[in-house]
């Protein structure tokens, strides 16, 4: 097995020398970068503005670390009166290093759907909900959210973006190579890998690899851009998808 791992920086690196440690062949090919969001000056006060019991939601460990570095530069203290909520352990964990908040967080699957689920969130009409996130993403938290009368405030606090390179140069480095596992954790980067890499590449070498996605929309997305060799990792963090690479 010969393994691409197309994460940003730097947990790409991570799974990448987690992988070389155990003896596979793994190389880092990160298709996106992130840089500060355009949001991100009106932190503080969008943090001035919620009240004792007012929810504060963290959509990825880069909102909390970019969140957490602008407020550290200026020298406010994260309030601590705010119910904190992540979308998995790893943004829970990032969030609770950052803030000092107790910070809660679904424990079987790292998707919104199952974030809504938890008890402290259905009954929150009236509160103000701030969403910690990066440019784009899925609608759904904030949608439901809303329905169930909270009023919700975004912060975007990193942005995404698209890192240059040319696709047959690329292709033609990674079929020779052997790459035959392709990890991809954002339906973004999946699309954006099946563009960047020319039609014939695609069919006698991309299509043809295994891939490992981290959700079932993902492994759907694969599927019907013609990938057939799926995988699911249980969790979006490096330690899942190291354990479903052994």
């Amino acid at each position: 097995m010969k393994i691409l791992v197309t994460r940003p920086s730097p947990a790409g690196e991570a799974l990448v020398s987690r992988l070389r440690a155990l003896g596979r062949e793994a190389w880092s090919f990160p298709l996106i970068e992130f840089t500060p969001g355009r949001e991100l000056a009106r932190l503080p006060a969008l943090l001035d503005a919620l009240t004792p019991d007012d929810l504060l939601f963290a959509v990825s460990q880069h909102a909390a670390h970019f969140a957490g570095a602008e407020l550290k530069r200026i020298g406010k203290a994260w309030p601590q009166t705010l119910n904190a909520f992540a979308i998995g352990r790893t943004t829970a964990l990032a969030l609770h290093q950052t803030s000092g908040l107790h910070v809660s967080y679904p424990h079987d699957r790292e998707v919104s759907e199952v974030l809504l689920q938890l008890p402290e969130l259905q009954n929150i009409a009236g509160k103000q909900a701030l969403i910690l996130r990066g440019n784009g993403g899925r609608e759904l938290l904030a949608e439901t959210l809303t329905a169930r009368g909270a009023n919700v405030t975004f912060c975007e606090c990193y942005q995404r973006c698209m890192k240059i390179y040319d696709g047959t140069e690329e292709a033609w480095r990674w079929q020779s190579r052997g790459i035959d596992t392709l990890v991809v954790t954002s339906g973004e980067m999946l699309d954006q890998l099946y563009a960047l890499i020319p039609e014939w590449y695609r069919t006698n070498w991309l299509l043809r690899c295994r891939l490992l996605v981290v959700s079932e929309r993902l492994a759907t997305l694969a599927r019907e851009r013609g990938w057939q060799d799926i995988l699911v990792a249980d969790n979006a963090d490096n330690d899942a998808l190291l354990r479903m690479l052994q």
